[in-house]
């Protein structure tokens, strides 16, 4: 990202104060795939964590956790 990675950017979505995006999901997708990494986009804000190379099959279960809102 030009300004900022995605960690910042969901710090700053969270930071706003705004209850709408406390419940919006946020899921990395990063190559990044050790617990450190995983831990890291938690502590960030984030839902959820998808390393690359992209399982479709995980994609499509994360995906649903969280657009169908039992995440």
């Amino acid at each position: 990202m030009p300004i900022m990675n995605g960690y910042e950017a969901a710090r700053a979505i969270r930071a706003l104060g705004r209850p709408d995006l406390h419940k919006i999901p946020i899921v990395a997708m990063t190559a990044d795939a050790f617990s450190d990494d995983i831990q890291k986009a938690k502590e960030a804000g984030m839902n959820d964590h998808i390393s690359k190379p992209v399982d479709v099959e995980r994609l499509e279960e994360v995906l649903q956790k969280w657009i169908a809102g039992a995440g």
